[in-house]
């Protein structure tokens, strides 16, 4: 029998396994590496994270992606040279923690790599008869794999696709395993590039019962579209602390153009990406609003959104001029789309919960006090106290759904697809 069948079959018997999640998402700031101790599978899934750090990207790396990120045309040419340049960089910095952690690779059982999602297209987007639901992760698996020497994991949202699902949100998987609760119905919300939260129903009564009522979908964006106004009128990567959104005013027709995408009126659940939410979705409903007025220069101002720092002219609109010194006011209104899409996804269940908060909007202050303003009967804490850290638990879940690849069975939670996920690369 070839050895590293051998090795995969070793792994899969253990009673405990140590498995590296990486996770890089939709911000396209960084990979994070979770080095986690699993124990069991199934209902008995038990996980200690033993180290976590976060690897920014490049800013050259990073223009590269955007290249290709969430556009309807690219290079193919990049696309290919990315999926094996990221792989190998992946396998490089988890090489790199490790030895910073003094853990050697022939410790790790495997790697879960989610890989970075480049376009999401469900089919309710798409709405062509001959394909179905389709999503594309690169980062090829097998560069990690040949790197580290370490059995990777990788590819988890092709099999749900296979499987009839939309490839996301997957985080009810894990969070179901790990944070399942006899005394409480639980909101598990991350608030990434996308926003997104799992429903936990409180484990009373029927276990098929409680399973069906248990939801997973994406609420809209998250930080997307407000880090794409910090990057474009502020030259920062991200409103820290929510300082900006603090020191400016709603918008009020601008909300209201943005809250009219027809994603806020789908039915959860569902998924999306910044396929739909992206600066030209921003531009577009902007431009709309405000035309361009005589005496405005091409390029310049609020009308054609600059891309330089300049207060914007008054220049006619719906209802009167627009101020200058808007940008902060826009920047707070897309906090408010954030927080108001949220809230309003989490009203729609009907029920009391404890909210546990994860991703980097949990460091968003200005975004969780209009959150927890706009759901007053719900209690927020972050992830952290549940034992795993708001920044890591992305990759955390996907350690554990490389886990129950391994040595579980398939989890089914309402109508969701039951599967296990993700292929396997083999070192040699």
């Amino acid at each position: 029998m070839n050895s590293q069948i051998v090795k995969l079959l070793s792994v899969a018997s253990k009673k405990t396994r140590l498995i590296i999640g990486l996770m890089s998402g939709t911000s396209l700031d960084g990979l994070d590496v979770a080095l986690c101790l699993m124990a069991y599978a199934d209902e008995g899934t038990r996980v200690k994270v033993l180290a976590f750090e976060t690897h920014e990207y490049e800013e050259d790396l990073k223009t590269q992606i955007k290249q290709i990120f969430a556009k309807e045309e690219g290079s193919f040419k990049q696309l290919t040279l990315l999926n094996a340049k990221i792989g190998q960089l992946h396998g490089e910095l988890v090489l790199k923690s490790l030895k910073k952690w003094n853990i050697t690779p022939e410790e790790v059982d495997a790697i879960a790599s989610h890989g970075q999602t480049v376009f999401h297209y469900p089919k309710r987007l798409h709405d062509q008869e001959d394909f179905s639901n389709a999503t594309l992760q690169i980062g090829d698996a097998d560069h990690i794999a040949n790197t580290t020497g370490i059995i990777t994991i990788s590819d988890f949202r092709q099999k749900h696709i296979a499987a009839g699902g939309e490839g996301a949100p997957l985080a009810v998987y894990g969070d179901c395993l790990l944070f399942s609760s006899d005394e409480e119905n639980r909101i598990l919300l991350n608030i990434g590039g996308i926003a997104n939260f799992t429903f936990l129903p409180k484990l009373a009564g029927e276990k098929e019962e409680v399973m069906s009522k248990m939801l997973v979908t994406d609420t809209g964006p998250g930080n997307t579209l407000i880090d794409a106004a910090m990057q474009k009128y502020f030259n920062q990567p991200y409103d820290k602390n929510g300082e900006v959104a603090a020191s400016g005013k709603v918008i009020p027709g601008l909300l209201e153009a943005l809250e009219a995408h027809p994603f806020f009126k789908e039915k959860a659940p569902k998924s999306t990406g910044q396929e739909q939410f992206n600066w030209e979705y921003i531009e577009n409903v902007i431009r709309g609003m405000y035309p361009p007025s005589e005496g405005v220069p091409e390029g310049r101002g609020w009308n054609h959104l600059s891309s330089e720092v300049v207060p914007p002219p008054e220049s006619p609109s719906k209802g009167g001029h627009v101020p200058n010194n808007r940008y902060q006011d826009i920047v707070t209104t897309l906090t408010h789309l954030t927080a108001e899409t949220i809230a309003n996804q989490i009203q729609n269940l009907n029920t009391e919960a404890t909210v546990y908060v994860s991703g980097g909007g949990a460091h968003n202050t200005t975004l969780m006090d209009l959150l927890k303003e706009s759901l007053p009967n719900f209690e927020f804490k972050k992830i952290d106290v549940l034992g795993i850290s708001a920044d890591a638990k992305e990759a955390v879940l996907f350690a554990v759904l490389a886990n129950q690849t391994l040595a579980g069975s398939p989890i089914k939670i309402a109508d969701l697809p039951a599967v296990n996920f993700g292929k396997i690369s083999l070192p040699k």
